[in-house]
Formats: structure tokens, C-alpha cells, sequence
């Protein structure tokens, strides 16, 4: 439901910028490709970082189609972002870390606790979107 809602959102997103959103069956040129790219993922250095404990760095923008979405959908794109990336490497880091999974699922439990918060809301309002006509 929230991946609806997310598509929904960004596709509303870039037809008011004048932009086709991406379907099944379409490629599009490069040059449109790059427009699409820009409007839905921003543009520029990525205001949002993360160094996760395996060294790997995760960044996102905050001025795409996407970001516009997260913010809808979960309240607040910025947590969002650093609790998503921090719960969806759980795994990598209890690997890099030689502990385990449980371990470092411990360690995070107030990221858990939050991710799981977030979701309940953006479920709430993925909702509230799917359910007003378009």
C-alpha cells in the first residue's frame, strides 16, 4: 500500500512538471530520462547522508519527486531516511561487525522502534492518498 501510495504521489509529482511518468512497455530518451531522473530523484549534492558502520555511505536528496513523497507519506523525510538506511543494513553491519543479527537488532532497538512508528503513519496516510480519486 505505501509503494502505491509512493507511485501515485511522485506520478502526480512529475505530470506537474510536465514530465510522463515512468510505465511498463515506454523507454524513454536519454535526454527525457535525465529530466525524469533529475524531477524524481533531485538534483545537485545530496543534502541527506548516512556513514554506515561498514563504511559504506547512503545519500539521498531532499528536492525530488521521491523526497516530496516521503515527506507526505511518513512526516518526516529526514528521519525517515536515517532510520530506513540504518534498519535495512542491520544485516551488513552485524556481518562487518562478526556479531549477531540479534545483536545488532539490540543495539538498534529505538531505530526499530521508530522505523516501525514511521511506518504505521505512512501506512495511515498511504491510505488517506489511495483512497481520494486522482
Amino acid at each position: 500500500m505505501i509503494k502505491a501510495a509512493t507511485q501515485r504521489l511522485t506520478g502526480t509529482c512529475l505530470t506537474r512538471q510536465g514530465l510522463t511518468p515512468p510505465r511498463p512497455g515506454h523507454s524513454p530518451s536519454r535526454g527525457e530520462q535525465r529530466r525524469l531522473d533529475a524531477a524524481l530523484f533531485g538534483t545537485g549534492p545530496a543534502e541527506l547522508s548516512l556513514t554506515l558502520p561498514t563504511g559504506y555511505v547512503v545519500r539521498a536528496h531532499t528536492d525530488g519527486c521521491l523526497a516530496a513523497a516521503q515527506q507526505r507519506l511518513y512526516g518526516d523525510q529526514r528521519r525517515w531516511f536515517r532510520v530506513s538506511v540504518t534498519v535495512n543494513n542491520l544485516g551488513p553491519e552485524a556481518r562487518h561487525a562478526h556479531r549477531s543479527l540479534a545483536a545488532i537488532r539490540a543495539r538498534h532497538r529505538a531505530d526499530i522502534t521508530d522505523w516501525q512508528r514511521l511506518q504505521a503513519h505512512a501506512l495511515a496516510q498511504a491510505t488517506a492518498v489511495l483512497d481520494r480519486p486522482n
